[in-house]
């Protein structure tokens, strides 16, 4: 599972949890790894596309050539963020903070991308000096308020990121991504029933957010027991979605750290539609000859 920084780049079938973030586009990952999916992600604006390109050159006919000439206008080099923005997509996070700390005047979004690439690079600390930074400047950034949140997850203080997040919200009320992670922050805290309501919450905005591998994760330091509780809960929003498969995944998961048995899970009316599904089945199987 993982929490979204905003971005996430291992999808979590191997019962990690994970934080997930708001950035740049990234590599995807799998359910169940570091987006607090559950998700933890960090977030930043839109990032431009890279560097301008020479247009690509049409071939003309013999007469045309003859009676035309070929002009190419020069481009501008790229921007230091530019280059950041192109670094951090090839996931070179050293060389993207050296490209974004040359930028002439660093503004919020500059200083929250600097953020998610220290992040990245587990570097907390200064992680949190650039979303520190980044909110001086625009203290109302959602994207920034989850990021910090997120920091304060993978540092296990649950209550100020559990803030954080609650900030977030009330900027931006409909943000699955905030409420995801919202949810894996509340179960970390044995919070379940509060936990599964921040979850069905981030389900009625975006039913596919637990399959949303667009957004950064980072690890989620949550015990084994609490990976447990986080996967089933997971389980549980799967199912809301649609995804049987998935439900399914973070249901071994939930199994394998001890936090449910196959009796609970029967006796789970959120289950009912994996009944009779040969995978389930021999899941349950499986689990009951240990």
């Amino acid at each position: 599972m993982c929490w979204p920084i905003r971005r996430c780049w291992l999808p979590a079938l191997a019962g990690v949890a994970a934080l997930v973030f708001a950035a740049l586009p990234a590599p995807c990952q799998a359910p169940g790894q570091a987006a607090v999916q559950p998700t933890m992600q960090t977030q930043t604006q839109p990032a431009d596309q890279g560097a301008p390109q020479i247009p690509a050159l049409v071939p003309a006919s013999a007469a045309d050539i003859q009676s035309q000439s070929i002009s190419l206008t020069p481009q501008p080099p790229p921007s230091q963020e530019e280059i950041g923005d192109s670094l951090m997509a090839h996931q070179r996070y050293q060389a993207a903070i050296e490209a974004y700390k040359k930028v002439p005047h660093s503004s919020a979004d500059v200083w929250n991308k600097m953020g998610i690439s220290y992040q990245l690079m587990l570097d907390p600390q200064d992680a949190s000096r650039c979303y520190q930074a980044s909110l001086r400047m625009d203290a109302k950034n959602s994207r920034v308020l989850n990021n910090l949140g997120t920091i304060y997850d993978s540092t296990k203080e649950f209550g100020n990121a559990e803030r954080m997040y609650h900030k977030a919200l009330k900027l931006d009320p409909r943000s699955a991504l905030i409420y995801k992670n919202l949810g894996t922050n509340l179960l970390a805290q044995h919070k379940y029933k509060r936990g599964w309501e921040a979850y069905k919450a981030a389900l009625e905005i975006d039913p596919s957010i637990f399959n949303n591998n667009t957004s950064p994760r980072v690890q989620n330091p949550a015990s084994v027991e609490d990976r447990g509780a986080m996967n089933y809960y997971m389980a549980r929003g799967c199912m809301r979605a649609g995804m049987n498969d998935c439900a399914i995944e973070y249901l071994r998961m939930a199994l394998n750290e001890g936090f449910t048995n196959p009796k609970k899970i029967e006796a789970d009316s959120e289950f009912a539609g994996l009944r009779g599904l040969p995978a389930f089945q021999q899941l349950l199987a499986s689990q009951s000859r240990q």
